[in-house]
């Protein structure tokens, strides 16, 4: 499973607001609910989120197997 925890560590840690990621960077609250949920976003928004932040993917996202 796809983690995002890392994403708003970042975001805090540089003073992005989520509605600064909405007004100026156009991305959708559709795809920001998905990310808070940990659920499927397209790669245009992680990719959007890494220049952003100037960071690479596992700075914002995390692989964790999931436990039966």
């Amino acid at each position: 499973m796809i983690v995002f925890d890392k994403l708003w560590k970042a975001l805090k840690e540089r003073n992005i607001s989520q509605y600064k990621l909405i007004k100026e960077y156009k991305i959708s609250t559709g795809q920001l609910d998905r990310l808070r949920k940990n659920e499927n976003v397209n790669t245009y928004t992680l990719n959007t989120l890494c220049e952003i932040l100037d960071c690479k993917l596992d700075d914002i996202a995390e692989y964790k197997k999931e436990t039966e």
